[in-house]
């Protein structure tokens, strides 16, 4: 009888200590999954902005040393990521592939022009710097004008900025939530070992002694859960970068590192204070109040 009692408690006992692993893992593996998105956030944005294309067209008169020289001039400018001079030839034939038709053959000559698309850095994808971007072009008499979708600047900045603010609001109230879920999980584990906490506290045991075993297992189970939340997250990581690897994701190793280390950190601190709080709680009561 008593082995039979002994055994029920003992999975009473394995599962209480499951079911707050698993609370702290899924709880640590979503924040983190939050995490890596408002740390790529800027990243993804600045990849998006980075395909705004700034188009200068030259006239025909214009001579190879001169356009050689622009050319040169803007891949060394701090604003500018990359280059490329498309010849009229080379955009005929571009369009020739779109349209699926030679539209040389109705007009009977090549009407474009000779161009240098350029893409910016996204720090400069704002409406300010390509109208000053543009004045600079348009102001060398080779240069006929300069295009850019301003809307589309406009709005993906705007964009940006508002989804930068929500994601950074969802942040908060989910790491709020995450810390909420792990504190119930640790004092309902605790909860069931109250009469235990009482009958030490009885015999003459110290609050520090009492509470430091409680507080090193549950420090153990944030561990557990922390090193699942990061396998998880390190898998999805995996994947995304696999899936996308035009977004570099792993090309900060630092705040990767950094990231796993604050959701690893997370779980233990969190299992330490909630424990701490809860075996105090305890050890506050009176016996009689324990039983409500």
């Amino acid at each position: 009888m008593s082995s039979s009692f002994e055994k029920h408690q003992k999975r009473r006992l394995i599962s209480s200590y499951f079911s707050v692993v698993l609370s702290i893992a899924l709880v640590l593996f979503l924040l983190g999954l939050l995490g890596m998105l408002v740390l790529n956030a800027k990243k993804v944005s600045d990849h998006f902005k980075e395909q705004v294309v700034l188009t200068i067209y030259l006239k025909d008169a214009a001579k190879e040393v001169e356009i050689n020289q622009l050319e040169k001039s803007l891949a060394m400018a701090e604003y500018v990521k990359s280059t490329e001079y498309v010849s009229k030839e080379k955009a005929a034939e571009f369009m020739k592939v779109e349209t699926g038709e030679d539209f040389m053959d109705f007009v009977g000559y090549n009407p474009l022009q000779n161009s240098i698309d350029v893409h910016l850095k996204a720090d400069f994808v704002t409406s300010e710097h390509l109208e000053k971007i543009s004045a600079e072009a348009t102001s060398k008499n080779f240069v006929d004008e300069v295009t850019y979708d301003n809307d589309l600047v406009n709005l993906m900045n705007d964009n940006v900025r508002k989804i930068s603010f929500w994601i950074l609001v969802i942040s908060g109230i989910f790491t709020l939530i995450a810390v909420l879920l792990i504190n119930s999980s640790i004092r309902l584990s605790v909860y069931s070992k109250r009469f235990t906490i009482k009958t030490m506290q009885m015999v003459g045991a110290t609050k520090q002694f009492i509470r430091r075993p409680f507080v090193w297992k549950s420090v153990r189970l944030g561990i557990i859960g922390a090193i699942l939340a990061l396998i998880g997250m390190a898998v999805v990581l995996y994947y995304v970068n696999k899936t996308f690897p035009e977004l570099g994701l792993l090309n900060t190793p630092i705040l990767v590192v950094g990231l796993f280390v604050f959701v690893f950190a997370l779980g233990i601190v969190i299992t330490w204070i909630s424990t701490h709080f809860a075996t105090q709680r305890f050890l506050n009561l009176r016996t009689d109040e324990l039983y409500y």
